[in-house]
């Protein structure tokens, strides 16, 4: 009997640690989502409005973890969510958005 409690408590030990592990893996995840949507905007040079655009665009988009196939389709929510944030609108969006999408550092 002696060796069958000692299995019951390991077994009750590993249920608690696998309840627990998903809330800290959430919240490491969206922790992690902030740390590199705040970067970015920093690496960017965002401020005020346009920072705040940015990070809400980033927060609400996919895992941190999208794969890097999608790099074109993340810049141009960025670029989209910058010139909204500036009011652009008709030639100067496009010409922004030109720019933007480019890579010109002057877009932003």
């Amino acid at each position: 009997m002696k060796g069958s409690t000692g299995w019951v408590a390991l077994a009750a030990a590993l249920a608690v640690l696998v309840l627990q592990s998903p809330p800290a893996l959430a919240t490491n995840t969206q922790q992690d989502k902030m740390t590199t949507c705040n970067a970015d905007a920093s690496r960017k040079g965002l401020t005020g409005d346009d920072r705040k655009a940015y990070i809400k665009t980033c927060l609400s988009d996919a895992p941190v973890s999208t794969p890097k196939g999608n790099s074109q389709q993340e810049k141009m929510k960025s670029c989209n969510a910058t010139a909204t944030s500036k009011g652009l609108k008709g030639d100067a969006r496009t010409s922004f958005m030109s720019t933007c999408l480019s890579g010109s550092s002057a877009a932003h």
